[in-house]
């Protein structure tokens, strides 16, 4: 019997890693996707600094405080392991670490009605239910029964939340309480050295990629420390004035982990302390924030990766939502706050990686920053922000595949798109872009087409957009 044309094509898998993660039938190889995992946890890695500054400067009920040494430790050492599974499990390039906006919810919603072990205990029955729902299937229903131009509208959202994350991030826009509320750099004009930084690095990965540079991203993120590192030294940059992360040499490369915080987690204790009621909707904000927040973004990273099917599906999707859950939990046991897919997994797509490989490399430079955690504060963002805003261009280019001319679907794909970045949130986003389709089809008496999987979700971004007035109703009653 001769081999079919396209078997022929087709090599065999040619060692355990092809095997395993299937770099042959992903067209990659194992220098891209090492690349990709790298360049994956440059773009990421301010999470280990910028998480206990969130979570280590909020107080609980008490008074207490965390300690950001001790949130450290357990920021790393809680993306190096959920990381990790996740590309041996899930096999798809998704790197998990604190998700912000939920660390927030937990520093600024939970730990004032409760206690921090209290509040981490409601994370860890947040990734519980998420578990549940994957487990049974109920999570995947609902991801493939989103309309697959909404899914493409998705893609292009994140890609211009990711631009934005990166150009605010690195202070070439910032915020304004007067209008604009969104301006260039300082009073309109680029007049600080980090600014600088960032807009010669991004000038410099553009070209690069352009030229088809193997390593573009990650070699730019490189050159920008490297300058960020001299032009710090010997230039008088005002206190702040990078951001989170101040681009000094470390006195000492090795510090010693501290793992306090591990296993500190009181289940339940939260609904005695701050009532069921407020417990409930601290839970409830949880669990649709972790739940859409890390949708979205697979859905979105899958689709730029080249990995979703011709009808929306994602490779090992039941796989991938179950280890998004378990890692949301192990957050709470770590007290770092849930974990949750990161979308600067991106940049490692834009580098190459196709595969649960890149994620061996981003969880073993994760696992060493438990070590070398002064190392790993010396990348700012100025010289990491420009991956974002170049991966999410890239992404932009998904906009070609909605249908524009069909209004049914123009207005809710615009919602789902402009609303990530002007809300800061993709979860608000997606809620946006779901009710505004749900509405349309009612409206034109189509609602027979809208999935039976989708309704109860509309009903809860319903929920989710009107939580503070049912809130106070049920305060009230």
């Amino acid at each position: 019997m001769s081999l079919s044309k396209n078997a022929q094509a087709d090599p065999p898998p040619s060692g355990p890693l092809d095997r395993w993660f299937d770099l042959t039938g992903r067209g990659t190889s194992v220098a891209r996707e090492l690349r990709g995992g790298v360049t994956t946890f440059f773009a990421m890695a301010y999470i280990i600094l910028l998480n206990p500054i969130i979570l280590g400067k909020a107080r609980d009920v008490t008074g207490a405080a965390l300690s950001v040494p001790q949130l450290t430790t357990m920021t790393a050492l809680s993306a190096a392991v959920t990381t990790v599974i996740m590309g041996l499990v899930g096999n798809a390039p998704l790197a998990l670490a604190a998700g912000l906006g939920i660390n927030a919810v937990v520093a600024f919603q939970a730990a004032p009605v409760m206690t921090w072990p209290q509040a981490m205990g409601l994370v860890v029955i947040e990734g519980v239910i998420i578990v549940v729902l994957a487990l049974t299937g109920i999570r995947e229903r609902i991801m493939n029964s989103i309309p697959l131009a909404l899914k493409h509208a998705i893609a292009v959202g994140i890609g211009a939340f990711l631009a934005l994350v990166g150009l605010v991030d690195a202070g070439f826009v910032t915020s304004s309480a007067t209008s604009p509320p969104l301006a260039l750099g300082t009073g309109g004009h680029l007049e600080t050295w980090p600014t600088l930084v960032f807009a010669g690095t991004l000038l410099l990965m553009i070209a690069l990629y352009a030229r088809r540079m193997p390593g573009a991203i990650l070699l730019s993120i490189i050159v920008g420390t490297v300058a960020a590192v001299v032009i710090e030294a010997n230039a008088s940059i005002p206190k702040g004035g990078w951001g989170v992360v101040t681009p000094d040499m470390p006195d000492k490369l090795f510090a010693a982990p501290d793992f306090g915080l591990f296993g500190e987690v009181d289940l339940f204790g939260g609904f005695g302390r701050a009532g069921v009621i407020t417990a409930l909707v601290v839970l409830f904000t949880l669990v649709l924030s972790g739940f859409f927040d890390a949708m979205g973004t697979i859905l979105g990273i899958s689709d730029e990766a080249g990995l979703v099917g011709e009808r929306g599906e994602v490779p090992r999707l039941g796989r991938i939502l179950s280890v998004d859950g378990l890692s949301a939990a192990f957050g709470g046991l770590t007290s770092s706050s849930a974990n949750t897919v990161f979308v600067e997994s991106a940049a490692g797509v834009g580098e190459g990686a196709r595969t649960g490989l890149a994620n061996l490399a981003t969880g073993a430079l994760f696992a060493a920053t438990l070590l070398l955690t002064p190392l790993a504060a010396v990348v700012p963002a100025q010289a990491a922000a420009p991956a974002l805003v170049v991966v999410g261009a890239l992404m932009m280019t998904q906009v070609a595949k909605v249908d524009w001319s069909d209004l049914e679907i123009t207005i809710p794909a615009f919602l789902t798109i402009v609303l990530m970045p002007f809300t800061y949130s993709i979860t608000i986003g997606i809620g946006g872009g779901m009710v505004g389709y749900a509405v349309i089809k009612i409206a034109v008496g189509r609602w027979r087409e809208v999935s039976v999987w989708l309704w109860p979700v509309v009903a809860l971004f319903l929920v989710f957009f009107a939580i503070h007035p049912i809130e106070e109703w049920l305060n009230v009653k």
